[in-house]
């Protein structure tokens, strides 16, 4: 039998967990573990139970996102954590994913984004929303002391990786370039990793920078 990669979800609006748990129960993969109404609840939880990828709401009564992130980072957890929030500033997504976030879905785009997202990140790569990478590229763009210019190595890049790296550029999720490429979402993670090690970037932002820098977008 495969295994599952248990989810837990946190979200103080309970027809919001019913819609995730009915999206996600749609995957054979996927097995909601589940859910939490409070960030206090979602601290006690962790403390005692065990998942794989928390989805995580960021406005919760008792404890916010934020702080539930921050009493992680303290106590070292290792669960892996997707913010699912309307909050959308791309300084806000920055301190998220300082304090250890692992990736960014809104909400207006949960119904299409938030599967792929929990694989994607289950594998160990980062995830944010596209719309989201677009708000970071712009803030990165308006202050040049934040933009990081990974050095030119197209040379030690495979065609497939370009091929790969190019789709990345274009907002195409994990899902698609499989499809396009015609290879499998396993594969298209490993170039995606591969990508990162090479090109020294840590997300998905910084991948497409790389691409619009040296024309490969």
């Amino acid at each position: 039998m495969n295994y599952k990669i248990k989810v837990h979800i946190a979200d103080d609006h309970k027809i919001l967990i019913d819609g995730v748990i009915a999206l996600l129960n749609t995957e054979d993969d996927i097995e909601v573990e589940g859910y939490s109404l409070t960030g206090r609840e979602v601290v006690n939880w962790s403390s005692k139970n065990a998942a794989d990828v928390l989805v995580l709401d960021i406005n919760m009564p008792e404890m916010d996102g934020i702080e539930v992130l921050k009493t992680f980072k303290q106590r070292n957890t290792q669960i892996k954590t997707i913010i699912l929030s309307s909050l959308s500033d791309p300084k806000l997504v920055q301190e998220l994913m300082a304090l250890g976030a692992n990736g960014f879905v809104d909400k207006s785009h949960a119904n299409e984004q938030i599967i792929d997202a929990i694989k994607v990140v289950y594998n160990g790569i980062q995830y944010i929303s596209e719309d989201i990478k677009v708000k970071l590229l712009e803030l990165y763009a308006s202050d040049s002391k934040e933009v990081i210019e990974p050095e030119f190595i197209n040379g030690d890049l495979t065609e497939r990786e370009i091929s790969v790296l190019k789709l990345i550029a274009q907002e195409k999720s994990s899902n698609e370039i499989a499809k396009q490429l015609n290879i499998s979402l396993k594969t298209v993670e490993t170039y995606r990793s591969n990508l990162y090690k090479k090109l020294k970037v840590k997300n998905v932002v910084g991948l497409a920078m790389y691409a619009v820098r040296n024309n490969i977008v």
